[in-house]
């Protein structure tokens, strides 16, 4: 069974992403594309030649959710949550498991 991950707050405006072991990252830039322009954007990883591109975030077709999409799974987290965390009013949210199928 995937493990529930966490979205948290990184230095200059980055958004953490952790799953299991893993870790990824939207950058700043990345996530006022998502949030305000409706945008897919890239879920990075740091690796020993820079970053790398590990997945992808959107919107759901709502517009009430964010998808992640990563090789560690794939999980939703509600809008208000995600922006919470983005503006640092909270320390951290749960990402919720997707189930396989369906991508809301």
């Amino acid at each position: 069974m995937m493990e529930p991950g966490t979205l948290s707050p990184g230095p200059d405006g980055v958004l953490r992403i952790s799953v299991e072991a893993e870790r990824y990252r939207i950058d700043a830039g990345d996530i006022r594309n998502l949030l305000f322009y409706g945008r897919v954007v890239p879920i990075t990883q740091a690796a020993a030649d820079g970053l790398v591109i590990e997945g992808h975030a959107a919107m759901n077709a709502s517009g009430k959710a964010v998808m992640l999409h990563t090789r560690a799974g794939s999980f939703i987290i509600p809008l208000i949550s995600f922006q919470r965390v983005a503006r640092g009013e909270a320390v951290s949210a749960p990402l919720f498991p997707l189930v396989p199928g369906v991508t809301g």
